[in-house]
């Protein structure tokens, strides 16, 4: 059986030695000294190890069960739910207000990964609960904020989010879903929405269902859509539960892999709405949901490349095969184990120095929600908004390759379920696929981030990269492993960029054409920044030697392996971005 312990060491090396978050000046950021961060990052972990990574092989093997509308969940989950809203676990980041502790959100994604490395499907529950009421938040009425967020905030009652159609996915402006208004101010709601994940369970009391439909004689196309708070129980004046509304699970989905999360069909039968913000503004506020459901996707992406990493080291020196060509290293034993012969260590290598690279990148991320949330920053929500989709697209895409390259180390065993790995690379696959396709992920970075607000975005990433180089060009240390590739990185990302300024306007599809490829060279150019500032970190903590040293050399050796066999794939990825478009569009549609 798989085992997860949180990686709360290396989360403080970068929070504190890198990041340096109690020193910032952002609101809420001066109570995030080691001590405090040091224990929320160890209860999460302890609750993690112990309640929800035990849970996550039931959750696969059992799945849920739909009887008479009402879906069951794995056996042991409602019992955990029920321990990690107790904790308050769910009410992290959220107002004190509504019942929330108000910490920043850097700490909520950390503890979030955590809990999804333990138990992806199951924190997906209060994951999707925390999106849909900052969609309340933000575009909510005081009366609905006062009337849902305190039992959302809370898990007392669970959120969901419903946009896909059956014949509509990414193009939401062909929905069906119709929103007809009452005399009342409400409206009724009739469709069917599908893979609405968290859509019907037994955890919660009531379920808020946040809905896109169109409402009759409204603008054509994306412009027309609201959004709508559709609880699956109704609330009475006074905040208790009234009677059940015109909502109800009509399937679930048999899918590949997350089997403790009910994806259901959720059909509407003229149930009652409300309008969350205006009319005909539901692209907006859909976006305040899937921008931060994005982020949390690329989360998981990691959790589930950590989680298959640690199993697979433990693996790698554990089972004894072959011995090493340069000497035998274990002459007591009939072989060597795995982590000796070079392929192997590439492998697990591969797999750290992604890991850590691209838990530094969310986190970074992360703290620049906080500085524009919490301190008003404009120009730190431009660069998030700008990176956004490479967190969920490139992290995920990465996730799941070194899900795959944890795997393959197990040989034969790796794809035996009893040893969780299976598991692993199908949960890890989703990720790839929802908020948004990584395709869409890649067109709406070329197509829409990259010229947003005149290119002054990418511009100030550029410049972020560029001082760095600039600020520590002096440190000989730091050189030769890690400036230098990353300036001839950063230079691959511009000439990629201007390669679609010059050619995108004559011909869009030489710009769509290469956008995976720059979705991915941007990523690793991102990678490469956090590895450069993280072996800064680490030199300082060793001369200060106040620290681990050899936490500090395994960081700077494990950086420099990035830089030298993972950050060079800008050099490839920018030589197909320039290939243009002929490639992909010459051959005849019927020739596929």
């Amino acid at each position: 059986m798989p085992s997860y312990k949180a990686p709360v060491k290396d989360m403080q090396f970068i929070l504190h030695d890198v990041l340096k978050v109690s020193e910032t000046g952002t609101p809420g950021y001066a109570e995030l000294e080691p001590d405090f961060t040091g224990a929320v990052l160890q209860g999460a972990g302890k609750i993690a190890s112990d309640v929800l990574a035990p849970l996550n092989p039931v959750g696969d093997k059992e799945g849920c069960l739909l009887e008479n509308g009402v879906v069951r969940t794995p056996t042991g989950f409602k019992a955990a739910f029920d321990q990690v809203r107790g904790g308050g676990w769910t009410a992290l980041d959220q107002p004190e207000r509504y019942g929330g502790q108000n910490m920043p959100y850097i700490m909520y994604t950390a503890v979030g990964e955590i809990s999804s490395a333990a138990n992806q499907a199951f924190t997906m529950y209060q994951g999707l609960t925390h999106g849909a009421a900052s969609a309340i938040l933000a575009h909510g009425s005081e009366r609905q904020k006062d009337t849902y967020l305190p039992r959302m905030t809370s898990c007392e009652w669970t959120g969901t989010m419903n946009l896909t159609e059956p014949h509509c996915g990414t193009d939401l402006g062909l929905m069906r879903t119709r929103a007809v208004p009452q005399d009342d101010g409400s409206y009724k709601i009739t469709g069917q929405k599908i893979f609405i994940s968290s859509g019907e369970h037994d955890m919660a009391d009531n379920i808020i269902h946040l809905v896109l439909a169109k409402i009759p004689g409204g603008p054509d196309g994306i412009k027309g859509v609201s959004l709508f708070i559709v609880p699956k129980v109704l609330v009475n004046e006074n905040g208790s539960l009234g009677a059940r509304n015109g909502v109800a699970c009509g399937k679930l989905e048999d899918k590949m892999g997350i089997h403790g999360n009910s994806t259901c069909v959720m059909n509407y039968d003229e149930a009652t709405g409300y309008l969350l913000g205006t009319e005909h503004t539901g692209r907006r506020a859909m976006f305040t949901m899937m921008n931060e459901a994005r982020i949390g996707v690329g989360m998981q992406g990691v959790a589930q490349a950590e989680v298959a990493y640690q199993n697979a080291r433990a693996y790698a020196k554990d089972r004894l095969q072959g011995r090493d060509a340069t000497g035998v290293k274990n002459p007591k034993g009939p072989a060597d184990p795995l982590i000796v012969h070079p392929d192997i260590r590439r492998a697990l290598l591969d797999q750290k120095s992604f890991v850590e690279g691209a838990r530094a990148f969310l986190l970074w991320g992360s703290q620049m929600i906080d500085q524009s949330h919490r301190g008003g920053d404009a120009a730190a929500e431009g660069i998030v908004s700008l990176l956004t989709p490479i967190i969920k697209g490139f992290l995920t895409d990465e996730g799941f390759d070194m899900t795959i390259r944890a795997q393959q180390i197990y040989g034969g065993h790796g794809y035996i379920e009893d040893w969780g790995m299976s598991q692993f690379a199908r949960d890890a696959r989703i990720a790839m696929i929802y908020e948004g396709a990584n395709g869409v992920q890649a067109l709406d970075l070329v197509g829409r981030k990259l010229s947003q607000d005149g290119g002054k975005h990418v511009m100030a990433f550029f410049e972020i990269v560029k001082s760095f180089i600039k600020k520590n060009e002096g440190n000989e240390a730091l050189k030769a492993d890690f400036l230098d590739p990353l300036k001839a990185a950063s230079k691959d990302l511009q000439q990629a960029a201007m390669y679609f300024m010059q050619h995108g306007m004559k011909n869009p599809n030489a710009a769509l054409a290469g956008s995976y490829d720059f979705m991915h060279l941007f990523g690793h150019v991102c990678l490469g920044l956090m590895w450069a500032q993280m072996a800064k970190a680490a030199q300082e903590g060793i001369q200060a030697g106040d620290g681990d040293a050899g936490f500090y050399q395994s960081k700077i050796k494990t950086g420099r392996y990035y830089m030298a066999r993972r950050l060079p794939a800008t050099a490839m990825h920018l030589a197909r971005i320039q290939s243009g478009a002929d490639p992909v569009m010459d051959l005849e549609d019927a020739a596929f």
